[in-house]
């Protein structure tokens, strides 16, 4: 009779027999407790990670979620903002909120290992992230300490398991592709964001992809990623603008870019939509104050930050998600910034 063996769940002990410490250390080490050496640390955190150690279930008290963010000087980021603390007042949960690339009372930047063992000790009930490329240390680190993640718009996808928020980035692009398509535009310029974000990578591709169905050519030198930035916008812009031949339309990858496109015509006199057409992502605040105000692609940022926060408190619980990576529609809002070319700019940029 063959006897059936089956793998047994490591527990501390094998743990701490792995990293050559006592089980004691091992359980400070698996509970965030600060009173153990880095180089100690370091290989317990090891051992964990060779032995596949999940550790017991154990009842927290956990009532703060941790924002991080890499500035708050952004509409988009206060509306994020606003939705997470709205759906947090909602559970009676309190949010934390701190930046990315946190630094020391030293100066010295803190590691993704850090990171993850403070979150740990401070008993969070997760972490939300918004718009940043993490990397796979900080992935690994957090999943070793037990700390819920949900990441918002996130650079990158590119690590299995972790969840993340944001809107339907692709068919917003396109949304503003039909509708500069549809008003007669041939001559379109795109201010797209990073080539890193996957984000802006997606807005790019959804506006691309329906000019080239259209048969409307976009040239390479009229697509510029950049930061979601005002001023670079300005400088890409007014370089567009002083060509012999100016782009009758241009498609802002965030609302920040599109008051630089704004500020770029203001400077070249240029008139919106009179001379040049502007579209908008984001539609915050920024879009409607504008003069005039923008036609945009609206993202639900409000939603978004109470999708996460809801969210990373499902993770904490225990219970599944639905999706690990959430889409949330946009929607299209038409106003005064876009209209038909002047006839005598309606060409065929190809000559």
């Amino acid at each position: 009779m063959t006897k059936t063996t089956r793998a047994l769940r490591p527990n501390l002990a094998a743990v701490a027999a792995h990293a050559g410490v006592s089980t004691a250390t091992a359980s400070k080490v698996v509970n965030g407790r600060p009173d153990v050496a880095e180089s100690t640390r370091e290989r317990v955190e090891a051992a964990i990670a060779e032995l596949g150690y999940q550790g017991p279930t154990r009842v927290s008290t956990a009532h703060t979620v941790e924002l991080m963010v890499d500035a708050l000087n952004t509409t988009y980021a206060t509306q994020i903002l606003r939705g997470v603390v709205l759906a947090a007042e909602e559970l009676d949960l309190e949010v934390v909120v701190g930046r990315v690339r946190r630094r020391s009372a030293r100066g010295v930047p803190e590691s993704s290992a850090a990171w993850a063992k403070r979150l740990a000790a401070a008993d969070r009930v997760g972490a939300i992230v918004l718009t940043s490329g993490l990397g796979p240390d900080v992935y690994a680190s957090l999943a070793r300490a037990r700390v819920p993640l949900v990441v918002i718009d996130p650079l990158d996808l590119s690590e299995e398991g972790v969840v993340s928020v944001g809107s339907t980035n692709w068919l917003g692009g396109r949304s503003a592709a039909e509708h500069l398509v549809g008003l007669g535009h041939r001559h379109i310029a795109v201010v797209a964001g990073p080539a890193e974000s996957l984000s802006a990578v997606a807005r790019l591709d959804g506006f691309l992809t329906y000019c080239r169905q259209r048969d409307v050519p976009v040239e390479a030198d009229l697509v510029q990623p950049i930061r979601f930035d005002h001023d670079q916008a300005v400088e890409v812009a007014e370089q567009w603008f002083r060509r012999p031949d100016p782009p009758t339309a241009v498609f802002a990858g965030s609302d920040a870019q599109a008051m630089g496109v704004l500020e770029a015509a203001r400077r070249t006199g240029l008139r919106v939509p009179e001379d040049v057409s502007l579209v908008a992502y984001d539609d915050t605040p920024l879009a409607s104050w504008a003069n005039p105000p923008l036609t945009a692609v609206r993202q639900p940022l409000e939603e978004i930050g109470r999708r996460a926060l809801l969210t990373v408190q499902a993770l904490h619980e225990g219970k599944p998600v639905d999706s690990h990576h959430i889409e949330i529609a946009t929607t299209f809002v038409v106003r005064d910034s876009t209209a038909a070319p002047r006839a005598q700019l309606l060409r065929d940029p190809r000559g």
